[in-house]
């Protein structure tokens, strides 16, 4: 199984990436999505701008993807984050994980998130409805908490 990963300024179709990953596979019994949509932040932001360092992001999207692989029994598995300025409803990020069994695909869709949120090199810039800039988005320790989980109970090694 070789993880399809993307980082594209287009919007993305999850219906379409669902069926591409699963086309023709009676082997696979549970496909889970997550797709992650820019916030308005209670009416104050028009848009998220998104930048990441070419290269550098693909590598660390696929670092992440190779361990989920790894670490659990998937039939497909897509990673896709957007660039560019996004605005409120628009997605930004899509993990599709497929597996024979429920279990494996939430468990490995929910690692890639936790990971992606603390690893991939990607910034968030706001600019607000007023037409000012916002601040840089910071990390948030609620996300290097969900990471930390991971090496808490085994999943990957503190080195990964």
């Amino acid at each position: 199984m070789t993880p399809v990963i993307s980082i594209q300024r287009e919007p993305f179709d999850v219906a379409a990436e669902i069926a591409y990953l699963t086309a023709g596979r009676s082997d696979i019994g549970a496909v889970v999505t997550f797709s992650g949509l820019c916030r308005s932040e209670e009416d104050r932001l028009a848009a998220l701008e998104l930048e990441h360092y070419p290269g550098m992001a693909e590598e660390e999207l696929g670092r992440v993807a190779a361990m989920a692989a790894e670490r659990w029994p998937l039939k497909g598995l897509t990673v896709i984050h957007r660039h560019g300025l996004i605005k409120p409803g628009e997605d930004i990020v899509l993990v599709i994980a497929c597996s024979s069994h429920r279990r494996a695909a939430f468990e490995a869709a929910d690692f890639l998130m936790d990971f992606l949120k603390t690893s991939a090199p990607f910034w968030k810039k706001e600019h607000l409805v007023d037409g000012s800039s916002g601040a840089w988005v910071e990390a948030k320790e609620a996300d290097d908490e969900a990471a930390a989980r991971w090496i808490a109970t085994g999943a990957v090694k503190a080195a990964d």
